[in-house]
């Protein structure tokens, strides 16, 4: 009787051990992409032109990192595809055109696994990446498809600043300066993110640039 007991102790202890080791691992991971995020938001805002290129390879290479950490959770890799897509803009180029492809796979990944992650982050990051890479043949660039990502994006998070943004950026790329203000007024007036405020204002100021030029 005492072994049963003994026995039956320690299988009932297993799910206890395996949630508190996955509740370590989340809290990992979440650890790990608060500093992706603020190491992002740093770089992207408040870091020297020239300085940028090398800062965002050292942070694509922490974002593999964590993508093979956890592959199949969505989140590591949008920001792989965000930092990705970032440091191709900092580089420029033809060189560039790899690093935009590698941030659409990506960002096509997180959505297979989970696309209203992050709120529906992969969609805005996909969209953006639609119209701004050029078009065939050099690479991939599609409006048509650009809107219909951003449009899921804002059909996710309606409120987002990213989201707006960037919907109110394709908008006046297209000449549709008074939609684009729309969205780009909501970019503005949108609710601060906990942990993201440098993201966030560096985000406002780039949509009340686009504003003053409308």
């Amino acid at each position: 009787m005492k072994r049963f007991l003994c026995c039956l102790l320690v299988v009932l202890a297993l799910p206890l051990a395996a949630a508190e080791t996955g509740g370590e691992r989340e809290q990992d991971m979440s650890a790990s992409l608060a500093r992706l995020q603020k190491e992002w938001a740093q770089i992207q805002y408040q870091m020297p032109e020239d300085k940028k290129e090398d800062a965002f390879k050292a942070l694509a290479d922490k974002a593999g990192i964590l993508v093979e950490a956890f592959p199949d959770r969505a989140e590591p890799h949008v920001w792989q595809g965000i930092i990705l897509s970032t440091y191709a803009g900092a580089k420029g180029g033809l060189g560039a055109l790899g690093l935009v492809k590698d941030a659409r796979a990506s960002l096509e990944e997180a959505i297979a696994i989970d696309p209203t992650a992050l709120a529906g982050s992969a969609y805005t990051s996909l969209g953006s990446l639609y119209y701004q890479v050029p078009g065939w043949p050099l690479s991939f660039g599609d409006d048509e498809k650009a809107e219909r990502y951003l449009k899921k994006a804002l059909a996710i998070n309606p409120d987002g600043i990213d989201a707006n943004f960037f919907y109110g950026d394709f908008l006046l790329e297209q000449g549709e300066e008074k939609r684009a203000q729309v969205y780009l007024n909501k970019a503005v007036k949108a609710e601060p993110r906990a942990g993201r405020e440098v993201a966030d204002a560096g985000r406002r100021d780039e949509a009340r640039h686009l504003l003053d030029m409308i």
